[in-house]
């Protein structure tokens, strides 16, 4: 059985790829979440006005990739501690935050959360501001086909991310 994931790190361009490139990963997309206006484009979402993230859509077998693996991706390859920005990509469209879909992944993600910062205060960087929420509450509204695996189509294409650089701790999420 199929499962989803929604991960919003800046740039959907650079996550994307990130995600489409781990085994068990069988498709991703991108698009826009956490907003209130219906099919939003990205020149809308782009004033700040929807409020909507960039997103990707990951669908994972768990079997093949359990979703503490997604998460594990999912702080390293940005900065969270980076209110509304990544790099030089500011505005409420590049936040942090992770739609979980179930009670299962919420707990799983606000554990991940706790792990990271105590590995980020270790390291003396600043507070997580990554938001989580539940994604029943919104639309997944994909991106334009321009879009959709970009850096694929444009290999030398701009991949967006900074991130804190430091791992992520081998203690297990789940225990």
């Amino acid at each position: 059985m199929i499962e989803k994931a929604y991960f919003a790190t800046g740039c959907f361009w650079g996550a994307e790829r990130r995600f489409w490139n781990l085994s068990g990963v069988t498709a991703t997309s991108v698009g826009y979440m956490g907003g209130k206006k219906e099919n939003p484009t990205y020149k809308e979402v782009c004033t700040g006005t929807t409020n909507h993230a960039e997103t990707v859509e990951v669908q994972f077998d768990p079997t093949q990739i359990f979703y503490e693996r997604l998460l594990e991706e999912f702080w390293m390859m940005h900065d969270p501690t980076s209110l509304n920005r990544q790099g030089g990509d500011i505005g409420t469209q590049y936040r942090s935050e992770i739609f979980t879909t179930s009670e299962v992944q919420k707990q799983l993600a606000l554990k991940s959360r706790e792990i990271y910062q105590s590995a980020l205060t270790q390291e003396g960087l600043g507070e997580i501001c990554t938001l989580i929420e539940d994604a029943q509450k919104f639309t997944y509204w994909p991106a334009e086909e321009y879009h959709q695996r970009y850096l694929e189509k444009n290999p030398n294409g701009y991949d967006c991310h900074s991130s804190t650089g430091v791992a992520f701790p081998s203690e297990r999420i789940s225990s």
